[in-house]
């Protein structure tokens, strides 16, 4: 292994960094390296803002993946070949701020009773009714399933953090069928093969597929389960804190953003000046 990668490996683990994180900022610096057919420690700041302006305008990347590039190298250079700050003010793509497709409640009862069968059905009910991304959905075992105290431990969740989720008692008993059907010895989820869980990817397609025979518009993927969990719980009136604590969010602001995606209730008090106009000339 080349010592540069090595020295970025070690530096990544010191910071918890979790293997997918890991895998994902030694490709985009891989990907840099290629595109100069240089090492990247011989690379100049002019030629990092070219590579950002190349990967928006010939290689059409979105702002999302470009500031993922941009994380990486910028972890690269100050933390493995220690460059000052001030060398990588580099400039992105702003990110377009778009609200996604919300799927209702009853879209989401249509997607889990089109899915193929009950085994996909329990994937797609427990991904909505505890929020879970996908990753956390696939990495759970039949042990994170407390029924007794009716919660779902996620280990390792985004972030390296773990946390417990409310189980509802209709996913529970959903969970309780799935088991006495299924059997599942470790994994509580998994293909082929039953010592190894189910990839994110089959998941998706199923998902995908059980929207589509389900007839709901929109191209976004089973995460938009985890948006429906969020919004439709705000507009339950959950807590926002509360809701931060179960999505696994570090930031408040994170979540924040759900209140402003979900539809406004109506109002029902709007013009209160004119109404205390109208109590001043009683009196």
């Amino acid at each position: 292994m080349h010592p540069l990668r090595e020295a970025m490996l070690d530096q990544m683990r010191l910071r918890g960094h979790s293997p997918r994180t890991q895998q994902s900022y030694l490709n985009a610096v891989s990907l840099l390296s290629r595109h100069y057919h240089r090492s990247p420690d011989l690379l100049s700041h002019d030629d990092l803002q070219n590579w950002i302006l190349y990967l928006v305008k010939d290689r059409g990347l979105s702002a999302a993946t470009c500031r993922l590039y941009l994380n990486a190298i910028r972890f690269f250079y100050l933390q493995v070949l220690h460059w000052p700050d001030c060398q990588l003010e580099l400039i992105t793509p702003k990110r377009p701020q778009r609200i996604p497709y919300l799927l209702s409640p009853g879209e989401v009862r249509r997607i889990i009773d089109h899915a193929d069968n009950p085994k996909y059905a329990m994937m797609l009910a427990l991904c909505y009714a505890c929020g879970l991304r996908v990753s956390e959905l696939v990495a759970l075992k039949v042990a994170h399933i407390h029924g007794e105290a009716r919660y779902c431990q996620v280990v390792q969740g985004k972030g390296q953090k773990d946390r417990q989720v409310p189980l509802p008692d209709t996913v529970l008993q959903m969970l309780r069928g799935y088991w006495h059907a299924f059997r599942p010895a470790s994994w509580l989820f998994t293909g082929r093969d039953p010592e190894q869980p189910l990839c994110s990817d089959s998941v998706q397609k199923y998902y995908h597929r059980a929207r589509c025979k389900a007839g709901i518009p929109g191209s976004g993927g089973i995460h938009g389960l985890r948006h429906a969990f969020a919004t439709h719980q705000l507009a339950a009136g959950m807590s926002i804190q509360q809701l931060k604590d179960i999505l696994g969010h570090r930031h408040l602001s994170t979540t924040a953003r759900y209140l402003h995606w979900y539809p406004p209730k109506p109002l029902v008090k709007f013009d209160l000046l004119a109404e205390s106009l109208v109590e001043s000339r009683h009196d």
